[in-house]
């Protein structure tokens, strides 16, 4: 039991390390570029960024998922490495693979299969995946999770919360300690796949009467904490389609808003890492959902809360958005934090509100105006001495976003209104909260305490 303790703390030890000294290292030769005249974002700290976050894999690799999804946030010459990073992490090897195979199914675990890839058909930031025939003959993807995660979160989680709690110290605007809750449990979820499976189940229950939209099924027999066995889904990169013609894009965009917006206005649930590589795209111009382990279930009366605040912003309603702010979990709604908190609100809900057909960022450079609106609204929140976000919020907004990029990336013009009028028709609390109930019944999974 001492060594157990001994080799985690080693572990954990060494992980810190790598990711200090990894990230160090880049922001070291950045800086180095930077004093002599060139510029600090070039192509070659870029590729030894990505060979950085792709090797250590883990949350720090998903933070770069997330910002490279966003068009414009990095150069381009920073993004594309990362975006590749997204779909196509660097795999771990045939060895390791049998390695934890035999750990998850037994010595024998070949026989479980008509065939099994060792080489991985993607990779990401904390499994990969291989394609198997199943003894059924089927198809099958196993995604398997690569050793000591848990010691690699625990300790990328600290390093988050140690940078956060600097950022506080330097810029008490925003109060970054609900985020860092949030963050360190959505983490820790991701690595129990058998709970991903349960998800799984649930948005097989939640997109069932959406022919455009599929999820794979999970099979049980050949699923553990750290092996998730599903039926394989053919399909294209979604980054593939970007150049089709615009009926094609629509059509995608369309399945992709669906699929988002759908489990969330009808069960309180979102889809927390809508990134690029969690999706393909169907010979049918459908989709295929990938990845479902960062998941978040909200009560209804949240979902009622940002149904308040699209009319309220609909209506010019200050009232109302007060009230929906505090429905998110904000304290302390004052007028003047309401007229500045409407500021981003209104950056988001714009597409929405919109009755018309259009493009998300309606040629406007996404990023030069989101930056405009984040720098002008966190100043006005220093002014108002600052705000602490709730954890319903994190990721709520982070996955907006996150969905925003990817129709931008697609540019696809469309009548947003009208999609979201159409996912809101028949919005109820008690119509969520009974839905909400059968659909993770159905699923296997318990309701979060509270719901």
């Amino acid at each position: 039991m001492q060594n157990d303790r001994e080799n985690g703390l080693a572990r954990r030890l060494t992980r810190f390390a790598r990711v200090s000294a990894g990230l160090t290292g880049v922001a070291a030769r950045g800086a180095g570029r930077a004093l002599g005249g060139t510029r600090v974002f070039s192509a070659s700290n870029a590729a030894d960024l990505t060979k950085v976050l792709g090797n250590l894999r883990g949350p720090v690799m998903k933070v770069a998922q997330f910002v490279a999804t966003v068009p414009g946030a990095l150069p381009r010459e920073v993004a594309a490495p990362l975006l590749e990073l997204q779909a196509n992490a660097p795999p771990m090897g045939a060895g390791f693979v049998s390695r934890r195979m035999a750990t998850e199914l037994g010595r024998d675990w070949e026989k479980k299969f008509r065939s099994f890839d060792r080489n991985a058909a993607a990779a990401a930031s904390l499994g990969q995946v291989h394609h198997a025939v199943g003894k059924d003959g089927r198809n099958y993807a196993c995604k398997l999770q690569y050793p000591n995660m848990s010691a690699a979160v625990e300790s990328d989680v600290r390093q988050l919360k140690t940078a956060l709690g600097i950022q506080r110290g330097l810029d008490r605007t925003i109060d970054t300690r609900e985020i860092a809750k949030e963050i360190e449990a959505r983490l820790k979820e991701e690595l129990d796949y058998l709970r991903e499976a349960a998800h799984m189940r649930l948005y097989r229950t939640m997109l069932g009467d959406c022919p455009d939209v599929a999820v794979p099924e999970p099979f049980m027999k050949l699923t553990t904490k750290r092996l998730l066995t599903m039926t394989w889904l053919e399909g294209e990169s979604l980054l593939d389609m970007v150049t089709a013609p615009l009926a094609i894009r629509n059509r995608i965009a369309t399945a992709l808003f669906r699929a988002w917006w759908r489990p969330f206005a009808r069960y309180g649930v979102i889809h927390g890492d809508p990134h690029l590589g969690n999706y393909t795209v169907r010979a049918d111009h459908g989709i295929n959902l990938l990845d479902f382990g960062c998941i978040r279930t909200f009560p209804a009366s949240f979902v009622r809360g940002v149904v308040d605040l699209y009319r309220a912003l609909k209506h010019r309603d200050d009232v109302l958005a007060a009230k929906a702010y505090r429905g998110w979990g904000f304290h302390a709604v004052t007028p003047e934090l309401v007229d500045v908190m409407n500021m981003w609100a209104r950056f988001i809900f714009t597409p929405l509100l919109d009755d018309r057909a259009r493009l998300v960022d309606d040629g406007v450079p996404a990023a030069e105006y989101g930056l405009k609106q984040a720098n002008d609204v966190h100043a006005k929140l220093r002014e108002l001495g600052g705000i602490r976000p709730p954890r319903e919020f994190v990721f709520m907004d982070r996955a907006a976003i996150g969905l925003g990029g990817a129709l931008i990336r697609l540019q696809a013009r469309l009548n947003f209104h009208k999609l979201f009028e159409a996912e809101i028709s028949d919005f109820g609390c008690n119509t969520v909260a009974v839905r909400q109930r059968t659909a993770f019944s159905a699923a296997g999974l318990p309701l979060p305490e509270g719901q």
